[in-house]
């Protein structure tokens, strides 16, 4: 494996897709079957190098859950595989539709139908504090199962890190980095943890790449501490000029602060902290954007927007039915992002 994951885009993006190419072609399980569909049907360029091999293993896969379901066998596959897989297959491979995506106002609003099937995880708990203690019996991503989904792992930075690939991925190059994984440290930073995820972008030689992060009670479907990394090739919604957080005159639909000093971002994060107040963030080469927000559970959030973590804070919402992607509009999902407001 090379020295880090982020040496340059050309090498991030070989080894992403070779990564899904070998493990496709290793393993035969609904799981891998899923996630490597999943981040394919995100990017064209992937779906053209992968999509024969994954219309051959769907027409396979199809064929032995059918024949073990005729004899009455017990499945081995987990059942939120199943479930997915059992979607995917009456809609039919030729039928998937893969991301599409639009501009409303400022807003980037995506069409991705695959990651609707995605199974709830934790998102939906109750929200009681922004630290809570690690949970070896949970999911975490210590598990032996995930072992097959690893993208990279190695010393970066100073730790010892494993680069997952996202399951359901709703960004570029999408990846789950987890800064020493046997720590089995919850999903709570430090000014150490920070510091880290700051330096990672600012060195990084990867034009683009942004690590996104969600406390708890504000998107975190995993309490083991973990960043979203991504390769943003255009700025997102929150880096736009015209907002007044990057010197504009238009006020963000929430209180948004950016910062280009890593130890006075950390001043207002643990005021966070101190306020119990979830948070949504976004690290890039330029410097770090901090939204802070109501809880998840919060009563006034209608259910289908109490999910929304980084992505949306930073104004890219990815939705799920096609009438509600060409319906959308850039005041309706303004108002929504105002909800959010603490």
């Amino acid at each position: 494996m090379p020295s880090s994951p982020f040496v340059s885009l050309a090498s991030l993006e070989q080894d992403f897709a070779g990564g899904l190419a070998a493990m496709l072609d290793k393993h035969r399980g609904l799981g891998v079957y899923i996630l490597v569909l999943a981040n394919a049907a995100y990017d064209p360029t992937l779906w053209a190098r992968l999509s024969p091999a994954l219309a051959k293993r769907h027409a396979e896969l199809a064929a032995e859950l059918t024949a073990t379901l005729r004899r009455a066998d017990k499945l081995a596959e987990p059942d939120d595989d199943v479930m997915v897989f059992l979607k995917l297959n009456l809609i039919g491979f030729d039928h998937l539709g893969r991301l599409e995506s639009r501009r409303a106002g400022p807003w980037e609003v995506m069409f991705n139908p695959v990651r609707s099937l995605r199974p709830p995880r934790i998102s939906g708990q109750q929200f009681e504090g922004l630290q809570r203690p690690f949970d070896a019996m949970g999911f975490h991503f210590n598990k032996p199962f995930l072992a097959k989904e690893l993208l990279w792992e190695g010393n970066l930075a100073g730790k010892p890190v494993r680069l997952l690939y996202n399951k359901f991925p709703f960004a570029r190059l999408h990846g789950l980095l987890v800064p020493e994984p046997l720590r089995q440290a919850p999903q709570y930073l430090t000014p150490e943890r920070h510091g880290w995820a700051w330096d990672i972008c600012a060195q990084s030689s990867v034009p683009g790449l942004c690590l996104g992060y969600n406390s708890t009670g504000a998107g975190a479907s995993v309490n083991h501490l973990h960043f979203q990394s991504f390769v943003q090739t255009t700025p997102l919604p929150i880096q736009d000029a015209c907002f007044s957080h990057n010197g504009g005159i238009k006020p963000y639909p929430l209180p948004c602060r950016r910062f280009t000093d890593a130890e006075r971002a950390w001043i207002h994060i643990d005021e966070l902290h101190q306020r119990s107040l979830p948070y949504n963030l976004v690290y890039s080469k330029g410097g770090l954007y901090l939204v802070a927000r109501i809880p998840q559970d919060s009563h006034t959030l209608s259910p289908q927007n109490r999910g929304y973590g980084w992505s949306e804070m930073a104004g890219a919402v990815t939705l799920f039915s096609r009438e509600a992607f060409e319906g959308l509009s850039a005041t309706e999902f303004a108002a929504e992002l105002a909800a959010f407001a603490p």
